[in-house]
């Protein structure tokens, strides 16, 4: 984790990073209160229609928006819950690979795609016979 911290603050300064670090926590904190807001305000205009419930307030807000976070955080919503590293490995490198099983689909299709399609399409007219 050293050398990810050295690669990437290699040549600033040490106001500019710490000038980061409060950028980023006033970030983190705004959307905190954002998301806080906007949970209350769609819940107070819903639920008390729709379901007949009570409104809430902010902080209740911010403590569902934070239980929902746990219940369904992570990658995959639901998962097994398991926050070993070989699960986060996943969650980060799995969406890559799957990407780049469709790098060369334009090619292949120009190439062969057709041709594919054609005997498909006589197989699928000789099982009808």
């Amino acid at each position: 984790m050293s050398n990810y911290f050295k690669h990437k603050f290699r040549g600033k300064s040490p106001g500019e990073i710490i000038g980061m670090i409060i950028f980023g926590g006033i970030f983190i904190t705004g959307l905190a209160i954002l998301f806080g807001f906007i949970i209350m305000w769609l819940w107070n205009w819903l639920m008390p229609m729709i379901f007949g419930l009570t409104t809430l307030t902010f902080w209740e807000a911010a403590g569902i928006f934070i239980l929902f976070k746990i219940l369904l955080g992570g990658c995959n919503f639901g998962g097994d819950g398991n926050s070993s590293k070989k699960s986060k490995h996943y969650c980060n490198e799995g969406g890559k690979r799957e990407f780049s099983k469709w790098k060369h689909y334009d090619s292949f299709w120009k190439e062969e795609g057709n041709k594919a399609y054609e005997e498909y399409l006589e197989r699928i007219n000789k099982e009808d016979i």
